[in-house]
């Protein structure tokens, strides 16, 4: 069985692009690359990575594939397109050539229209996804979920992933209204939700395992195990917690489960959604 990382970073810190990263996040102000990860990818038995898209641009998907050509290890990418661009289709097309580009991601957490992703422009690029077999991963607050159960239920065989169970604040306990969310876009078949990205949400120096299990009941509940999957998030875990730690709350908690049921979450569901080799 193949164990992947579903949700991992790389960068060149630059302060001007990368100006997400503030000050108070100086951890990660600095330069992560696959020779960082690969040391933890094989303490912990993994085989694989997806490696997700940190900046907007196309300039970062020929870094990223840079990358993936140069280490075996990425099996996968998500990189970046400008969905509502005139020219979207040329685009995916494009990038159909590389076999480690599996699909894209645009930040929609930070966009001030909140529903963006339901305009006719964004609508139609992600319409033209599946033609090139493409996924999506949604990357959203709560609030935002209503609308990504509407664009998921618009295109019933699109496939899409929800990052980091949607960023529920987990550091104040709040659940009801995400819960209410989770268990309505979970209710759309081609919905998958990637458990990950969890600590970042919590006490970033004060947070407790038994916490998150409430969430990922949640998640669990809605989405069963064929359609959950496992990333670190790394390098943004740094900011909370080490590899190692990030991975002990869900190896933990999913302790429990049959072997068919771990296989699936930390491997088999990623191969299947991203259709990695």
């Amino acid at each position: 069985m193949q164990k992947i990382d579903a949700h991992q970073h790389f960068w060149n810190f630059d302060p001007v692009r990368d100006s997400w990263i503030t000050d108070d996040m100086s951890a990660i102000q600095k330069d992560f690359m696959p020779k960082d990860i690969f040391p933890l990818l094989q303490q912990h038995e993994f085989s694989g990575t997806v490696v997700v898209q940190s900046d907007q641009s196309e300039e970062e998907n020929i870094f990223q594939l840079k990358n993936a050509a140069e280490h075996d290890f990425i099996k996968g990418i998500v990189g970046w397109v400008d969905l509502q661009a005139g020219n979207i289709e040329d685009r995916l097309s494009y990038y159909a050539q590389f076999s480690k580009m599996k699909g894209f991601r645009h930040v929609l957490q930070g966009e001030t229209d909140r529903a963006l992703m339901l305009k006719p422009a964004f609508k139609n690029g992600i319409s033209l996804l599946n033609k090139y077999h493409f996924t999506y991963d949604i990357l959203i607050f709560p609030d935002q979920l209503k609308y990504a159960a509407e664009l998921a239920k618009e295109f019933p065989d699109q496939l899409f992933v929800i990052d980091h169970i949607a960023k529920p604040d987990i550091k104040n306990k709040k659940i009801t209204g995400w819960k209410e969310d989770i268990q309505n876009i979970a209710a759309a078949e081609n919905v998958y939700c990637k458990i990950s990205g969890m600590v970042t949400e919590a006490d970033l120096e004060n947070w407790k395992k038994n916490e998150f299990n409430p969430y990922i009941d949640t998640v669990v509940e809605a989405f069963g195990t064929n359609r959950i999957m496992y990333g670190s998030d790394w390098p943004v875990c740094l900011l909370a917690a080490p590899y190692g730690s990030v991975l002990d709350i869900v190896r933990e908690y999913f302790s429990s489960f049959s072997k068919n049921e771990q296989d699936n979450f930390f491997g088999k569901n990623a191969c299947t959604f991203y259709n990695l080799n």
